[in-house]
């Protein structure tokens, strides 16, 4: 395997990955402290895509970047407060019902609001540029910083860039996981939350307000999902159908993962990202895989059009195969302690 290929497959993955638990991260918090399974979760992924779009073109990105997770979790807190409060004590199928209204909702406003077509929203011209260039040559692999260098000019030589920007959402997904951790493992209000889940009578009788607590949770959780989307919407593309593009990913995530585990969440999303940013780049088909383990696999072989299908034709359904294959033979996931 080329050295270029392994290096930027994997920081590719990587990022993709990091940027999947932003949005993973938000929806754990929300389930392992309440119980609560948001299918409108990715709506809010949207929502702060949208919002930091509209306030960048105001006062630049990185207001925005501060700002859209904040209106949207306020947004989070107050249907948490308003609607799903109510239904809560009935079960989790009036709570699926109600989120999923919630998701065709948003997903109607967003189009009244901002329109059916994508959006211009792009990276700030702080981070429009690479942060360092990967240079392959039949001598070896080579790192520059910055834009492609002098060298890339050789008729032997393929270079790939590396954006700041991707390397940017990357460096925010590791510091909100480690605040995360800080705050719920080190701090008094982490105890609280934790606490208000378990035993929230006791809580209660120590003077805290646990629905006050629960609205807190699922604001938060909503603002990082709209955090991951300020992040995913400027690298990647800003348009109606984002929440319906990560929204199943985002569950197979948490699933396989372990329900409510926030390490299961992070080893799934990295793990599901560095495993499809290589399918997509493969050659290789499920047959290739079977002979390197001794199986050989011919044209008369039974199912031969199956076996011949190349990995980049199958990335896409890949999540969705490690969940069926979790849930068959691990139900309560990788980290997790609850089954379903």
């Amino acid at each position: 395997m080329d050295a270029s290929y392994l290096l930027i497959s994997t920081l590719n993955g990587l990022s993709v990955g990091l940027l999947l638990f932003m949005l993973a991260s938000g929806l754990t918090l929300i389930f392992s402290m309440m119980g609560v399974l948001n299918f409108a979760h990715a709506s809010f992924y949207m929502l702060g895509a949208y919002f930091a779009y509209t306030v960048s073109g105001v006062v630049g990105f990185w207001w925005a970047l501060l700002f859209a997770p904040v209106v949207v979790g306020l947004l989070g807190a107050l249907f948490e407060r308003t609607a799903l409060r109510r239904v809560h004590k009935f079960g989790h199928v009036p709570e699926l019902l109600i989120t999923f209204g919630l998701s065709f909702i948003v997903l109607e406003l967003v189009q009244l609001v901002w329109g059916r077509q994508a959006v211009n929203f792009t990276p700030p011209e702080s981070l429009a540029g690479s942060l360092f260039t990967i240079v392959s040559q039949p001598g070896g692999v080579s790192l520059a910083w910055g834009g492609k260098p002098p060298l890339c000019t050789a008729a032997d030589a393929i270079c790939t860039t590396f954006p700041q920007f991707r390397a940017f959402g990357m460096a925010v997904a590791v510091l909100m996981l480690v605040a995360l951790w800080l705050v719920l493992t080190r701090t008094r209000i982490g105890l609280v939350i934790q606490a208000s889940l378990t035993h929230p009578q006791m809580v209660e009788a120590l003077g805290h307000d646990v629905p006050r607590v629960f609205m807190l949770v699922f604001g938060t959780g909503t603002a990082l999902a709209a955090l991951a989307g300020v992040i995913g919407g400027a690298l990647r593309v800003t348009e109606p159908s984002m929440a319906q593009a990560v929204g199943a990913v985002v569950f197979a995530v948490i699933v396989i993962g372990g329900m409510g585990s926030l390490a299961g969440a992070f080893v799934a999303s990295v793990g599901l990202g560095v495993i499809e940013s290589f399918a997509v780049g493969s050659d290789h088909s499920i047959a290739d895989g079977l002979q390197a383990l001794g199986l050989a696999v011919t044209a008369e072989s039974f199912g031969y059009a199956v076996w011949s299908v190349k990995l980049s034709q199958i990335a896409a359904i890949l999540p969705y195969l490690l969940l069926v294959l979790i849930l068959i033979f691990r139900p309560k996931g990788l980290f997790g302690t609850r089954e379903g």
